[in-house]
Formats: structure tokens, sequence, C-alpha cells
């Protein structure tokens, strides 16, 4: 553990033990009544029913329906709609490596069936696969590829390996897996290898003492992480109708824009360490590399390779076909119609588990929804429409979230006031939370009413634990999850889930067969417990989304934050080949924006003062909900139109983690000028589009013409 984690580490157990019983803010009638809707009893029951059957992408409609109905019993009146998309599924993979000597070893690519663990062992428990790989066959000498990153490609390539031909080997971690393939791809290479590394897991690991799953809360060595490998960042949804709502009768395109064209398979760590072990003394050793996570803690040296007469033989053969996915949608009517706060969680998992990912917030959706009935029959009306949606297709790109804004777009752009987004609500102790800058007053407020279970207590703040053990910084969205096509549609988004340490807590077993209800009820949150505060947590947020008479927006913030996004940007073009790059268009629409902020901060006072004022108070909420929109470029960035919003995207060659101000600091990596400029150019329209939707308030003018 580093000294960072162990400072932290002490620093929370500080925070644990002496708090005595925390001091929480007053609750209103309904917020209480909220609060002590939730109950881990139930959550445990809803959870077991998820982490029970069956849930792929495409084969879930009778969980589609359940969630409805159940939700429907609680009485938010839900049905089921329908997509019709590009899926694939597996067919048959195998994978050998072939010695110089003539020997040939073969992969297992099996999980470990578990006597302790029940959905190890069922019948139609999923293979290990990559959603969306293409079928093929490849037989060639390999190299290591580190994390599969570009910069790991270039650093190879600069030390004089061939890659053109050969298959790569990559570890997990860093870009996605799918700009992993993407990336070998662009090299010549032929296929792509995926693999776990223990090295990931901190010091909860068998070799420094810990007993594996499910005897103890290291990995399970045969664990193997699925997922999609999709491009996600040029662009998500269903890979064939980019831009438009896949229905049967709708016109597909090539999709190879997205989808890899090569075979990718993903192994855990016992197959991966003699394809490893036997690249040792063959290319560049691993230390010598000198990158970034190169090295991990398999019995190999991590040596680039290619070993001469050492070749890998894989194949993988998929299943394509168009299949209906299905979303649940449930509709709690509010007194304003054009105003409509909406909370998602995607339902579909890799495996019959999916205990963390997603149903752990599939479970808090369900129990969500039994606390806003009960509100409703106490008199709770909120006056904003909340929507609610359980998500199919996540898992292979964001395809049921992605599909159902493409058709609803007009109607979202024109009443949506926020999206709320829960994945994995629970994969350990730790609360986590992303959001767009207008949303994190809220968020911190609300954390500091939950109490939370940490490693067991229950005398402590959700505020407590997360600001130890995050440092106070709400984080920036990125991709990866379902809030992706509100966000790039300029809608107020957050992210919110708990997870891990990375250094002490349980290893997760991310997308793997034991992602499952034992391990959970066994080492994620035994109780569920950490399942209730996070639904609490969750449950606040959309309660004063939809109930306050002002919405609880802090404008003021985006300004505070886009000037950290800009210092960013001013020490990324100071390294770079464009040290003279004029950013001061960007930040003179920050301080444009600044001024219309303050104004109508100005204005909310008024309002709050004069809640009759229904007139002030509806222009108030539309300024509100509109605002956002305003950061949303036509065209989006190059290659990537998907990706719009001129101040967030997921990186490049990230996919998931985000970068600021993307349209700019990409040209920089391109080392394109022109380009640079030009969003430069885009970025600050944007800001002053946004500051002039919020200079559109009462006052306004009198207001600037005081500052």
């Amino acid at each position: 553990m580093n000294l960072k984690s162990l400072s932290l580490l002490a620093v929370a157990t500080a925070v644990v033990q002496g708090c005595g019983h925390p001091h929480l803010p007053h609750l209103s009638k309904y917020e209480s009544m909220l609060m002590n809707s939730f109950d881990n009893t139930t959550v445990d029951s809803w959870a077991y029913y998820y982490t029970h059957g069956l849930h792929i992408a495409g084969t879930n409609q009778s969980m589609a329906q359940w969630t409805a109905d159940k939700w429907t019993e609680f009485g938010i009146s839900a049905s089921v709609v329908s997509y019709d998309v590009y899926l694939n599924y597996p067919v048959s993979h195998s994978l050998s490596l072939s010695h110089p000597n003539g020997t040939t070893w073969k992969a297992s690519l099996e999980e470990d069936v578990l006597k302790e663990d029940d959905t190890t062992s069922y019948p139609d428990r999923v293979p290990t696969f990559h959603g969306y790989s293409a079928s093929g066959d490849a037989s060639a000498e390999y190299v290591y590829v580190g994390r599969g990153q570009r910069v790991d490609f270039e650093r190879l390539l600069a030390l004089g390996v061939d890659l053109k031909g050969k298959i790569a080997i990559a570890r997990y971690g860093g870009p996605f897996r799918g700009l992993k393939v993407k990336n070998a791809q662009d090299q010549g290479m032929v296929g792509c290898i995926i693999f776990t590394d223990p090295a990931d897991d901190g010091n909860v690991t068998v070799a420094k003492g810990y007993k594996a799953y499910p005897d103890g809360p290291a990995r399970n060595p045969s664990s193997v992480q699925r997922g999609s490998v999709q491009f996600l960042s040029t662009y998500p949804g269903d890979p064939t109708t980019p831009g438009y709502p896949s229905r049967p009768d709708s016109p597909r395109q090539d999709k190879s824009p997205v989808v890899p064209k090569i075979p990718s398979i993903p192994i855990s760590q016992l197959d991966a360490e003699p394809i490893l072990a036997a690249l040792d003394g063959h290319g560049t050793p691993g230390k010598e590399v000198n990158r970034t996570r190169w090295v991990g803690a398999l019995n190999a040296t991590y040596s680039t390779g290619p070993a001469p007469g050492a070749k890998l033989s894989m194949s993988n053969v998929m299943r394509d076909t168009y299949a209906p996915i299905w979303n649940s949608i449930g509709i709690i009517n509010g007194t304003e119609q054009d105003e409509v706060v909406i909370i998602g969680n995607h339902r579909d998992a890799w495996i019959v588990g999916g205990a963390a990912d997603p149903n752990s917030g599939s479970s808090v959706m369900v129990e969500l929804a039994k606390a806003f009935g009960k509100l409703q029959k106490a008199g709770w009306k909120p006056k904003r429409t909340i929507v609610m949606c359980s998500w199919d297709g996540e898992e292979y790109g964001l395809v049921g979230s992605t599909e159902w804004v493409e058709e609803y777009l007009p109607w979202l752009k024109a009443t949506t006031v926020a999206y709320l987004n829960v994945d994995v609500a629970v994969a350990g102790p730790i609360p986590d939370v992303s959001a767009t800058p207008e949303l994190h007053k809220l968020a911190i407020e609300s954390m500091k009413k939950v109490i939370w279970p940490y490693k067991g207590r229950r005398d402590t703040t959700m505020y407590d634990i997360w600001t130890t053990m995050n440092g106070d910084e709400i984080g920036v969205l990125g991709s990866g999850s379902d809030y992706t096509g509100f966000l790039h549609n300029g809608i107020a988004s957050l992210d919110t889930g708990a997870g891990g340490d990375g250094n002490t807590d349980p290893v997760y077993h991310y997308h793997s067969n034991y992602d499952s209800y034992h391990w959970m009820d066994t080492f994620g949150d035994p109780g569920f417990h950490t399942h209730v505060a996070m639904g609490q947590f969750l449950g606040l947020l959309a309660y004063h989304l939809s109930t306050d008479e002002i919405v609880p927006f802090d404008v003021t913030n985006y300004g505070v934050q886009m000037t950290k996004y800009l210092n960013q940007l001013k020490k990324y073009v100071a390294a770079s080949a464009y040290k003279d790059l004029d950013l001061s268009k960007i930040e003179s629409a920050i301080c444009s924006f600044n001024v219309s902020a303050k104004a109508v901060s100005k204005l909310q006072k008024k309002a709050n003062r004069n809640f009759h004022d229904k007139k002030l108070v509806k222009h108030l909420n539309t300024i509100y909900r509109d605002f956002g929109r305003g950061f949303v470029s036509q065209g989006g960035l190059p290659d990537r139109e998907f990706y719009k919003h001129m101040l967030y995207a997921p990186g490049l060659d990230t996919g998931y983690a985000p970068t600021t101000f993307p349209g700019v600091s990409e040209s920089l990596d391109a080392k394109n000028r022109t380009r640079a400029e030009e969003f430069i150019e885009r970025s600050s329209n944007a800001i002053y589009v946004a500051a002039g939707i919020l200079a559109s308030c009462h006052d306004c003018d009198n207001f600037c013409v005081q500052e």
C-alpha cells in the first residue's frame, strides 16, 4: 500500500472511531419517510432475484417485465419497451501455445465451478467471451503490449518490435478493453488476448497471504473479465444505427467503425502466466520497457517478445444476430409536465450473477420505487415528473439507454432537468460520485444526511467517508455507463456507486462468474446495509430535484470548475508543440459565464423569498433546465460526432476516463494547430451560449451594470 493510501485509511479509521453518533442535518417529514422506507431485508430479496437468472442483453424479457410489474405494484406506472439491435453471442473458442520444442499447452478459458457459490454451476452460465468481438482464427507469434495504450504500442515500435501479423497479449487496466483491441488492429496485428493481473489487486492477493475466493477475499485465480470490445470512445449504442433508434425496419450502417475486425478473447491469470513466461528472455525485459504498469505480479519477466518459434493459435466463433432488448420505464407524473427528472440503472449482466454490476443498482431501484410509493400514499406529489428506467444492453455499449435517448431526444431536450445514474451501486464500502458542476452542491448536502455503514460501523456519514477517501473532489464524467447519452445532449448528469479501496477491501470480480450473490452476501456487503445507504442517497437526490420549488442547482460552480479545466489545459498547452496557443477566448467566455451565473444567483435569492411569484419561479427553473444545452456543439468532436459536449468527453484512448476541453487537447495530441484553434473558438462559443441562456433572467442587465 502506498503512503497516500495508508494515510487515508488512518484518517478514515479516526473518523469512524471518533464520530460517536453523527450529527445529521434536520430532515423534513418526507425526507425522513423516504430514508426510513429503505430496508436491507427487502433489498436482499431483490438482489437474490436479479442474480439467479440469465440476463445477458437480449435474454431477459421476463426480468424486464418483473421489474416493471414491481414498480407498478408500488404505485409507479411502468411498462416495457423494446428495440431491435445488433448483438453477438459466443459459440466456441480455443487458445493454445506451441513451444519451439514442439510441445503444446492449451488454455482452459473457463472459470472454476465452486460448490459454495451456486450460480457458478448453472447449466446456462455464460462462457468467457468479449461482446462484439469478431469471429476468426489466428495462428502467429505474439507480443506482450502492456495495457494496450497507444503509447504502449509506440514504445514497442521505438524498441524495434515487429507488430504486424502478430497476436497481442494485453493486460487489463488503463484504457477500455475495446480500445486495446482497436490499437492492436491499427498496428496490423491479427488477434488480441486480454488477461487479468493480480498486481491490480493491491495487497489483497494470495501471494500476500490472503485466501482466494470463496475461502477468502483475494481473487479466485480462474476469474475472467468478460466485456464489450466496442470502440466506445467513437460512439455508443447499436453499432448499426448511429444517431437514430434501432427498430426492426431501421436502415443498418457499416459497423466496422466501432466494432473490431480481429478476434479477441479474455483469459484468467492462470491462463496468462505460461503465455507470458514463454516470452522470458526474448525482446526487451519488462523492467527496461519503462512504461506505466507494464510489469505485473505473475511469475514472468513481462518481456515484449516475440519468442522465435513460440506461437499462439486462437479461434473465436461468434453468432451475430439482430435481437430485441427490453427497457423497463416507470413514470410518476408531476405537476409540471415540462420539467422531468430521470433515474436510470441497467439490468443486463455478462453472467447469471451480476450482484454488483449492475444488480446492486437494480435492487436499489426497486427499493426506491417502494419508497416513492409510500410517499405518494402519504400525500406527496412531485413538482417534476419522475421517469425511472431499467436499461437493457448497457454492457454491449450503452445500447438500451442510447437507443431510447435517440428516439426521444426532442422531448428530452425540451423537458429534462437532470439524469441520475446508478450502475455498480455497491462493490465495496467507499462511496464515489461524479457529476456535472451544477449538481455538486446538492450531492454534498445529500451525502451529509446519510448514515454510511463503513466497515460495519453505523456512526459516520456518507460525506465523512467520501471526503476522507476521495479528497473532497466530485469526479468529472467521461463515459462507460448510461449517463453518456444524456450528458452529451447537455443534460445535467450524476453517476454514483461504491467500491473498494484497491488495497485492503475484498477483491471485486468484475464481469466474472464470481460477481455473484454469494460473493456480495459474504464479502461485498454482508447484510446489504451499504445498498440501503446508497439507495437513500439516490432517493434524496431524486426527491429534491423533483420536489424543490426551485431546481436545486448551483450554476456558479460551473465557472469554478471550468476555471480548473482551463488551468489544466494551459499546462497541457505549455507542454505541447504549440506553447504560444492563445486560450484567451475561453478565459473571456468563462468570465462572461460567471457574470451571468452571479446574476442568476441573485435572482434565486429573490425567488427564495417569493415562492408565490410563480412566473419568476417558472422562469428560473426553465433557465436551470436549459442552460446546459449551450455547452453542446453540433458536429461534435472530430470523427466522433456523438460526443458533442465541449467541456467533457471520454478520452480518445481511454474510453471511460474523462478529458476536459477535449476538442482542444486532442487536437494538440494530433499536432493539429488549425483544429486546436477551431475548438478554442467552438468551446468559447459554447460557453457564451450557456451564459446567454443564464442571462435571459430578470434583472440581469441591471445587475451586470452594477457589477
